[in-house]
């Protein structure tokens, strides 16, 4: 079976995006996924994401890691997906798209995306935990997906596969775990990220969840105000909005680009 496909990135956070509104895509085959998603020997991504029908929103988002597993939701992969059905006509301009994290929204603004993102929740600010040999204090908040947020004072010096594997596993965040991202606020009051992301097991170039919030948690420090200008690693320049309130924030929004790489087939021999 060929399977046709588009790869995309937002902020060099790369992504295989399928049309499966007829459901045939094999999703349940985590070894093939793995497989496709391998950076040397498949096409590589961080993750696969399909189109399907939705009985509540203009689209359905289904994700998956390169691990084979099922995410709730990827900000990144929301943009690029959100273009990919507006170019296709399966959505308009202003769209709902229905996520496992719940219904975000979409605009089309010609190369990028501007998403309103579910509401954050499960805040924890000024918590502590050990790991690699010391005590770092660390602020978690939910985005769709779950965040654990560190200010470093280099960003560079930090080892991110070591320590974000470790905040990644750590006790205080089981039995899923949690998405480590490490962040500093430059004079310009920009912040900085980098981030060890669950399902993919390692430092990714742009995590959108992520960086939404690390400028919610920096705002909520006191250390910025919205709109928050944020840069991950690949050095894209987001925007992350919001309003704060008492308890976290409302009207989060994240903008940024959604590209196209290319196009092909993807073949599936399995399930005969």
């Amino acid at each position: 079976m060929k399977i046709p496909f588009s790869k995309m990135h937002g902020a060099a956070n790369d992504f295989i995006v399928v049309d499966d509104r007829a459901q045939a895509f094999p999703a349940g085959d985590r070894v093939w996924l793995e497989q496709v998603m391998a950076r040397r020997t498949g096409v590589g991504s961080d993750g696969v994401m399909l189109v399907q029908p939705s009985a509540s929103a203009d689209f359905r988002m289904r994700f998956f890691n390169p691990d084979g597993g099922e995410a709730e939701m990827c900000g990144n992969g929301a943009r690029c997906i959100a273009r990919f059905a507006h170019d296709r006509g399966i959505a308009p301009v202003q769209m709902r798209i229905e996520t496992v994290a719940g219904e975000v929204r979409a605009e089309i603004l010609d190369r990028r995306v501007r998403l309103l993102m579910t509401p954050p929740h499960a805040w924890r600010l000024n918590g502590t935990l050990t790991a690699e040999g010391r005590t770092w204090t660390y602020h978690f908040v939910n985005t769709g997906v779950p965040h654990a947020v560190v200010e470093v004072p280099d960003l560079a010096a930090v080892d991110v596969a070591r320590l974000g594997a470790a905040i990644r596993h750590h006790a205080d965040f089981a039995p899923r775990g949690t998405n480590a991202n490490f962040i500093a606020v430059t004079p310009e009051h920009e912040v900085r990220v980098r981030t060890f992301e669950r399902g993919v097991e390692a430092e990714t170039l742009a995590c959108g969840t992520g960086m939404v919030a690390s400028a919610l948690i920096a705002a909520r420090l006191g250390r910025v105000v919205p709109p928050v200008r944020i840069r991950p690693a690949s050095g894209d320049l987001l925007e992350v909005n919001f309003t704060l309130t008492d308890d976290g924030a409302r009207d989060v929004t994240l903008l940024g680009p959604a590209e196209y790489v290319f196009s092909g087939d993807l073949d599936y021999a399995g399930g005969k």
